[in-house]
């Protein structure tokens, strides 16, 4: 019977399944390599090799908050922490090493986890399930071999105090750039569309559009949401203008990972960045790109492209692969293990927030660890991991994690027995049911029934608008008392337009009719009565 839990890092992937295991009544221990809590989101002044970081001014889209800056986020998840009682559980500084089957791992399902302290301390304990919390930014991807000239012409990704006059910037979706410099120019192979933070009259894009009737709409015409969402990220500003030919534009949206930067078009159009083809080569301090253009005197070099994932801690046989992908149901479970005691959390991409991906993990993770849930059998899941390949993004090494969010979200719900029956709503609570239907879909719904239920998700539903405007109320502006004028002033419009369309109609009917009659004064009685 599975009770003790070793939990990798202390992200939010960590925290949430340290919560997830409490909740089901099961003794987690955290292992963080590094002395705090956040993971990726914790901003580091000086990087920490093995560990990826993030810029100092990321924005970071969340529901507590419209767009927070990461210092924020870090402090929701400190509050989190305490709340839930998390930090008792958690032992920093403390890195694993190896995690592997005990040799009755067949009939147990237990696992050794081999850790090591800063002061070099190691030790090996023994636990009943294993929850690898690690995330997928962990190996910087840098493809230098792409590029000959690179060997002593490279600077790390990181820019945070650097005042060179050019830089040059090797593009990924993962862009986002501080252009404090003189120039910058921006290298794409490929290209990406660039969506902004700000959606229809200024309210989050996260929340805009991302209903579960939203969802069924793109399910239903693909080709045609899709064709509507490249056609207004154009009105924005035309991609096919703002790049050289076939660089920013991809064929399909939903092809590919956008960029999300609300700063890149305005620093395009002031020529403060330059897009540019994809480079050829490095000579000394000179770029060349692959359309023959040279770039003299380039002081840095940024690679934003990305990062590759590392399990160095897990056996070699399971970080297997189907295709691209890690061969994991669901993204969580290896299916050729005898007892499903180990889950990776967190390993996953969408457009949605990681949040409530990792959460809903980690809830089905611990159901299995106690039994409540069963998985299929290894050749049933090999078969639905080899079609989970096929998603609506295409599956590749650029973006081998990527799911849909909501159905994605639902699959893993329905295995815990907490998604949201939308029939059974309409005919019990309809309002409820129509703001879970036309509204965001937002972790809320996941609580409204089964395991974990909480009285107050039905309230925070009916509300949650009233949390995303509450940000912009901090200027109050009295309602215009003209209100009720407006309201005539349109009447008397929409008035006085219906009397000038009537009389314009009368009057042309009445020209109509006595147009017959100014003619019988130049003609005889005989063809007037041939006229009637």
């Amino acid at each position: 019977m599975v009770q003790k839990v070793a939990v990798i890092g202390a992200g939010i992937s960590g925290l949430t399944s340290i919560k997830a295991c409490l909740d089901e009544g099961l003794e987690p221990t955290c292992f963080e390599s590094s002395h705090d809590i956040g993971g990726l989101l914790r901003f580091k002044e000086k990087p920490e090799p093995g560990r990826a970081n993030i810029y100092q001014s990321v924005v970071i889209t969340t529901e507590l908050a419209n767009n927070m800056h990461h210092s924020e986020v870090l402090l929701y998840m400190r509050l989190y922490a305490q709340d839930f009682k998390l930090l008792q559980h958690i032992h920093f500084k403390t890195t694993v090493v190896s995690v592997r089957q005990t040799p009755d791992s067949a009939a147990t399902g237990q696992w050794e986890v081999e850790t090591e302290r800063r002061e070099g301390q190691r030790e090996t304990r023994v636990f009943d399930a294993v929850m690898v919390c690690t995330g997928h930014f962990t190996q910087p991807h840098l493809p230098l071999s792409d590029f000959p000239g690179t060997r002593n012409h490279y600077i790390p990704y990181f820019l945070s105090h650097l005042n060179e006059t050019h830089c040059s910037c090797c593009y990924s979706n993962s862009v986002n750039i501080q252009c404090s410099l003189i120039g910058v120019y921006l290298s794409t192979r490929s290209g990406a569309w660039v969506v902004s933070r700000v959606g229809q009259r200024g309210l989050p894009a996260d929340l805009v559009g991302t209903s579960r009737m939203d969802m069924m709409i793109q399910k239903l015409f693909p080709s045609w949401i899709n064709g509507m969402v490249e056609k207004k990220l154009d009105e924005t500003f035309d991609h096919a203008l703002y790049g050289p030919s076939h660089i920013f534009c991809v064929p399909d949206f939903f092809e590919q990972i956008p960029v999300v930067n609300d700063d890149l078009p305005a620093r395009i159009i002031s020529g403060r960045v330059q897009v540019k083809p994809n480079v050829k080569e490095f000579c000394g301090s000179s770029v060349v790109f692959v359309d023959g253009s040279i770039i003299d005197e380039v002081d840095v070099v940024v690679f934003a492209t990305g990062y590759n994932y590392s399990f160095p801690f897990l056996p070699p046989a399971l970080q297997a692969k189907s295709g691209y992908r890690l061969r994991l149901y669901k993204h969580v479970f290896p299916p050729a293990l005898t007892q499903p005691t180990l889950a990776v959390v967190g390993f996953i991409h969408s457009l949605g927030a990681i949040n409530p991906l990792a959460e809903m993990q980690a809830r089905w993770a611990t159901r299995v660890f106690k039994g409540f849930t069963t998985l299929p059998s290894e050749e049933t899941m090999m078969k639905e991991i080899e079609k989970d390949t096929v998603t609506i993004y295409a599956c590749s090494e650029q973006n081998p994690l990527q799911v849909d969010y909501i159905p994605y979200l639902d699959s893993l719900a329905e295995q815990v027995g907490v998604r949201p029956n939308i029939l059974w709503l309409f005919l019990k609570d309809p309002r409820l049911a129509l703001e879970v239907w036309l509204g965001p879909c937002t972790p809320y719904q996941y609580r409204l029934t089964g395991p974990g239920r909480w009285a107050g998700a039905r309230q925070a539903i009916l509300t949650q608008w009233e949390r995303v405007l509450q940000p912009f109320r901090t200027r109050l502006v009295p309602k215009p008392e003209t209100r009720a004028s407006s309201r005539r002033s349109v009447i008397v419009v929409i008035s006085g337009s219906a009397l000038l369309c009537c009389f314009y109609y009368n009057k042309h009917l009445l020209s109509s009719f006595f147009s017959p009659l100014a003619a019988v004064k130049q003609h005889t009685t005989t063809p007037y009565l041939k006229v009637l």
